[in-house]
């Protein structure tokens, strides 16, 4: 009795006789959503892989994988910790250096880097500097336990280490480079290498990084384009965040106005929002005629005007002056695709450069001129106060392209997550026979899908019962000439929820006015 998935045998040439069973997998692909709340984040930092994406979910996440927030231009860590305090909690975030970032290194017994043993932290950087160890005696007699910290890390513990002589000291280079089992792997903290000298005994006490030669970060080069790096191999900077699923991209205080075309071209490419960011105290007529003259027109970039914020940065325990990305950035990761950053409130937020420092009184800066200028050339800015109260946020929600129809960041968002959702899931189509089962498989797929989005309010309709999408399918767009060649077209049409941008409200008041009111069944009094 055969058992086999449906496909696998041609059941016209069976010569067997038997039982044969068949399973039939389910008709219809069901597509599940990709996630809109990834941020792609690219920016200097004291510690960790460069050129590299490392997933960040927490500051907590951030520290130990790139070290602590600098106070400084081009920080990655002070972009993921505005967009955090806007509820974002999904990062892919890229270190990038100017290639002369080093290793902090340490000669165990030793303020240099000679001695039996001498250790290089993992990664380049200022971070490095702080590790910190200690040799104690092991529970096992005649032996030595290492242990190896850095602030924001779990201690590393290498028990038991065995040995004299030259011997011990490369048992201890194998235990910390190789690991001790399934339950103590390698460091990821340094790298071992045996020194010069052997016929040093360990003694109990502590060791620091603080005496040897210290890590550096390799920033005092950076500049705007190498945050955008090379899109070679391998991939550096912006493009290192290639297929990483990122919805929204920051490079971290790139003001630069040569990149932000690139920067949206790379948008396009990877369905990412990208968020970018004039100087810091621009102008208003400034900024207009820099994107102007650049020409950036395309929903794939959002431009913040150069009016940059103040911030608490309470791990350098200092007030900040840094980009508005990074607040931006973070409040759109946390909304669904369909809304806008229209009039959503932005936290952290102490004052701006045109609103006054903090402790200064807040100065209403933008008249309605100022506003419109900003908006016809395609820039958004943030403020206080907003359509819906005293508080910061985001005053229009848009990208940068002129067009009224795909101007929102709704539409930016939107369509990105449905075309990286069909991008992900309609691919298990190709290869299938073209005939009317596929026909009816692909389009159920598709509407199942958009069903989904209507019945969680990220679609709707001004009309009762109207349904905004429209699925086609068939013989009328899959001509025989075209199946043929082995095509197969869906058209797919989506109407958007647009944004309530301009609320007019008509009051009609005075004592002249006459109002015809009608008594309801529950005896309210209505019009």
């Amino acid at each position: 009795m055969p058992i086999v998935t449906q496909g696998s045998l041609n059941t016209t040439a069976i010569t067997v006789p038997d039982l044969y069973v068949e399973i039939v997998p389910p008709q219809n692909l069901v597509l599940n959503g990709v996630p809109t709340d990834i941020i792609g984040v690219v920016g200097t930092a004291s510690w960790g892989p460069v050129n590299e994406p490392v997933i960040v979910g927490s500051m907590s996440d951030y520290v130990a994988a790139f070290g602590p927030v600098m106070p400084r231009t081009y920080d990655m860590g002070t972009q993921v910790a505005t967009a955090i305090q806007q509820g974002a909690q999904n990062f892919r975030c890229v270190r990038v250096t100017d290639g002369t970032d080093t290793a902090a290194q340490l000669g165990v017994f030793y303020t240099n880097t000679s001695g039996p043993l001498v250790l290089t932290a993992l990664y380049t950087g200022s971070y490095g500097s702080q590790i910190t160890g200690a040799f104690m005696p092991g529970s096992q007699a005649g032996t030595w336990t290492v242990t190896i910290s850095l602030p924001g890390q779990t201690p590393e513990v290498f028990a038991n280490i065995g040995g004299t002589g030259e011997t011990f000291w490369q048992n201890v280079v194998n235990a910390i480079n190789q690991g001790q089992g399934p339950l103590r792997g390698p460091s990821q903290l340094v790298v071992a290498s045996l020194g010069n000298t052997f016929t040093i005994t360990p003694t109990a006490g502590p060791f620091a990084f603080s005496y040897g030669t210290p890590g550096t970060d390799g920033v005092t080069g950076v500049n705007a384009h190498t945050l955008v790096g090379q899109n070679g191999t391998p991939r550096t900077g912006m493009y290192a965040l290639s297929g990483q699923g990122c919805s929204i991209g920051v490079l971290a205080d790139t003001s630069d106005s040569t990149t932000w075309t690139t920067q949206a071209a790379f948008g396009l490419a990877e369905g990412m929002y990208m968020i970018l960011t004039g100087p810091a105290g621009d102008t208003i007529a400034n900024a207009v005629n820099t994107i102007q003259g650049v020409g950036l027109d395309t929903y794939a970039a959002k431009l913040m005007f150069g009016d940059w914020l103040y911030w608490n940065d309470q791990t350098n325990n200092q007030i900040r002056l840094v980009s508005p990305q990074g607040f931006v950035a973070g409040r759109l990761a946390n909304l669904s695709p369909e809304q806008s950053s229209l009039n959503k409130p932005l936290y952290g937020i102490l004052g701006s450069q045109k609103s006054g420092a903090p402790g200064a009184p807040m100065q209403n800066v933008y008249t309605t001129a100022d506003l419109s200028a900003l908006f016809s050339a395609g820039i958004d800015v943030i403020c206080n106060p907003q359509p819906g109260g005293a508080y910061w946020g985001v005053r229009a929600g848009h990208n940068t392209s002129s067009n009224p129809g795909t101007q929102g960041d709704n539409y930016t968002r939107l369509t990105n997550y449905i075309a990286a959702t069909l991008e992900a899931g309609m691919g298990q189509y190709v290869g299938q026979p073209i005939n009317a089962q596929l026909f009816a498989q692909i389009r159920a797929t598709l509407l199942s899908f958009l069903q989904a989005m209507l019945s969680q309010g990220m679609l709707g309709s001004t009309t009762s019962g109207g349904v905004p999408f429209q699925v086609v399918c068939d013989t009328s767009n899959n001509p025989a000439s075209r199946t043929a060649l082995g095509y197969v077209q869906a058209d797919v049409q989506v109407q958007y929820m647009a944004i309530n941008e301009k609320f007019i409200v008509n009051v009609d008041g005075g004592q002249t006015v006459t109002i015809q009111h009608q008594t309801l069944p529950s005896g309210q009094i209505g019009s």
